[in-house]
């Protein structure tokens, strides 16, 4: 079980260090092409999200590697499962259903590594 808690582990940190990224440092208006929801939103709520995520990945890693504070690990894991259930929200109220798929496996990977880390697995 510890080898597919890592190994979710990483698809969820490289997923969300790429899309923090790409939401932290890149121009919203360089983002509208793919990501339509960031045409009605604000530079900050992009940015906002952006860091968020980025803080997520790291939380998923660093805590239960380095062993300090290995509680922030699947609570970091929430906090991702937090953000895809809002960002299901806005794809609905926006009609941007071909989303939903990536954001449903991204939540429920994130679900599974909170379930399991808060286990103590």
């Amino acid at each position: 079980m510890e080898v597919a808690l890592w190994i979710v582990t990483g698809f969820l940190t490289a997923s969300y260090l790429a899309a923090g990224s790409f939401k932290a440092f890149r121009t919203r208006a360089s983002l509208a092409e793919t990501m339509p929801w960031t045409r009605s939103s604000s530079d900050g709520m992009v940015k906002f999200v952006g860091a968020v995520e980025l803080l997520g990945a790291i939380g998923l890693v660093l805590p239960w590697l380095t062993g300090i504070a290995p509680i922030l690990t699947p609570l970091a894991a929430s906090g991702l499962v937090v953000v895809q259930v809002l960002a299901i929200v806005v794809h609905i109220r926006r009609g941007e259903v071909k989303s939903l798929p990536v954001n449903v496996v991204l939540l429920l990977a994130a679900l599974f590594v909170a379930v399991f880390r808060f286990a103590g697995i």
